[in-house]
């Protein structure tokens, strides 16, 4: 049975969330503003992205440790050349292991069906509007939003159930089109979830006044098709959720902005560099790279974790504040959100 590591405010470690690539097609400016993230920008080179099979054996150590969820990351992970067999090789740890990936969707409906063969066990697709000319302008790279569209039907058709769609809302720009993104997704099993715009890394230009929070969200979307609460599924899932009265199916809010879960955060965060961040909103990570590369054992890469883990106290959301927000904090697109 995997032993269970608590940290200082005795928060078990059961999700790992693993970034394969730094880089993405897109550019929105809540995450990879093109501003900074343009064409002179200095990704990460090829030798300095952990392997599948470091991947692979870091995954292990944290599933002998109590992780039951492995979610893939990026930047956009689809970018990750031959990224079906990372899955194959994560599957193969552990059969029971919730396997998921979060992706913007476009290169989806080319990969769909391969990453389910793979094992993987259900996708989440990011999707900030159905306007085609809004969607575009928040991506900065003007892709269209009928290929994203495209690429969740393929992963509905896959098997890659249930899906889950995360919408970042930033007032003045996306937040008048939530009520018709719960439409569109209504009544079809798929899930959407509302973000709040939150200030990841240091280069977004976080506002608090582009804040559309998750309560206005609700009572938005209620107004026209009436909701009611649903408890939690289990003790560190981020979304609140809520049902149609009807039986329409459900919505979620994540409202790390205005409603800090910190209490109950199980995750931690692998860069594509294999460094592990405690935190959304860390400043630093441990580098683990060093540790896979330069002979450890299992045992002292055990040892390492439960020691990051053992002293971790994060909760930035639920202690914002003047010095907080002014630290050099790492970016979305190197942990993937």
């Amino acid at each position: 049975m995997a032993s269970v590591l608590k940290d200082l405010l005795g928060r078990p470690l059961r999700d790992l969330r693993i970034s394969v690539t730094d880089r993405c097609n897109f550019r929105c400016t809540y995450c990879m503003p093109k501003e900074v993230f343009g064409k002179e920008f200095q990704f990460l080179p090829r030798a300095g992205l952990l392997t599948f099979e470091e991947i692979t054996r870091l995954s292990r150590i944290f599933i002998s440790q109590g992780v039951r969820k492995l979610r893939i990351t990026g930047g956009e992970p689809l970018l990750r050349r031959d990224l079906p067999r990372l899955v194959a090789q994560l599957r193969a740890i552990d059969k029971g292991v919730d396997l998921t990936l979060t992706t913007n969707g476009s290169l989806l409906k080319e990969q769909a069906h391969d990453l389910k063969a793979a094992g993987l066990s259900r996708i989440t697709v990011s999707l900030d509007s159905l306007d085609d000319a809004v969607f575009r302008a928040m991506n900065d790279v003007d892709f269209p939003v009928t290929r994203v569209l495209d690429g969740i039907e393929a992963a509905r058709a896959a098997g890659l159930v249930p899906i889950k769609i995360n919408t970042v809302v930033k007032r003045g720009v996306n937040d008048d089109h939530v009520v018709d993104l719960a439409r569109h997704f209504r009544g079809t099993g798929f899930t959407v979830r509302f973000i709040e715009y939150m200030d990841v890394g240091s280069t977004n230009g976080w506002r608090l006044d582009d804040v559309v929070p998750a309560a206005e969200v609700i009572q938005r979307i209620s107004a026209e098709m009436p909701l009611e609460p649903l408890d939690s599924q289990y003790r560190g899932e981020v979304a609140e959720r809520w049902r149609y009265r009807d039986g329409g199916g459900e919505v979620g809010v994540i409202a790390s902005v205005t409603q800090p879960f910190c209490q109950d955060c199980t995750r931690a965060r692998l860069s594509a560099d294999g460094a592990l961040y405690t935190c959304l909103f860390a400043t630093t990570g441990q580098d683990l790279r060093s540790l896979l590369r330069n002979g450890a054992t299992d045992d002292d890469i055990v040892a390492t974790l439960a020691t990051i883990w053992g002293r971790r106290d994060d909760r930035y959301s639920e202690i914002r504040s003047e010095e907080t927000a002014g630290a050099a904090r790492v970016e979305m697109s190197r942990i993937g959100g």
